[in-house]
């Protein structure tokens, strides 16, 4: 099972993010497996959420919240602390949204530099959105890095779940990040 934890905030989309994934990996292969679901306090704009997706070739019986993730999302570095290490399994993956350079902080060890991938995803929401709205930014880049979907099918499952104006602008965020934005993609 590959397992997905996305930090953000309400109204930056962590839980659309989660539940595109999970209808990506489903509309990939009948056989396969998803399910997505939040997990937040007082729903208002602002206040931190998280959202989980789970993805499997096998029915997924364990509904359970995800205590340690392959990947975790950060769609707010601001979210982001060295409890996020806590949340990854062995060999995982953390995404941040982020201008950030966490090599030059200095704090945290290489080995842990090495599970961090940074990305400027509001600025690119603001070039193809005109927002910055980084829920399908960084679900593209969280694709795109671990192969868990392709841009094609992650393409498919927005344009199923989108109004056509929100998916044309949103299949363009999917072709920047798979078609050749690496010059501001930094793996730390």
């Amino acid at each position: 099972m590959i397992e997905v934890l996305w930090h953000g905030r309400g109204g930056q989309g962590a839980f659309t993010a989660a539940k595109l994934l999970g209808a990506a990996f489903s509309v990939e292969d009948e056989l396969n497996n998803a399910l997505a679901f939040p997990s937040f306090g007082p729903e208002r704009r602002g206040a931190p959420i998280v959202a989980f997706t789970k993805l499997s070739k096998q029915p997924i019986g364990d509904r359970s919240q995800i205590k340690k993730a392959d990947y975790v999302v950060f769609l707010d570095d601001t979210l982001f602390s060295e409890k996020a290490f806590d949340e990854i399994k062995s060999g995982g993956k953390i995404f941040i949204n982020t201008r950030r350079d966490f090599k030059g902080e200095g704090n945290l060890s290489d080995s842990r530099l090495s599970s961090i991938v940074t990305f400027d995803g509001d600025s690119l929401a603001m070039k193809i959105l005109s927002m910055p709205v980084t829920n399908t930014v960084m679900l593209s880049l969280l694709a795109k890095e671990s192969g868990v979907v392709s841009a094609g099918v992650l393409k498919k499952a927005m344009e199923l779940y989108m109004p056509p104006k929100l998916f044309q602008k949103n299949s363009a965020v999917v072709d920047a990040v798979f078609g050749g934005i690496n010059e501001t993609l930094s793996q730390k």
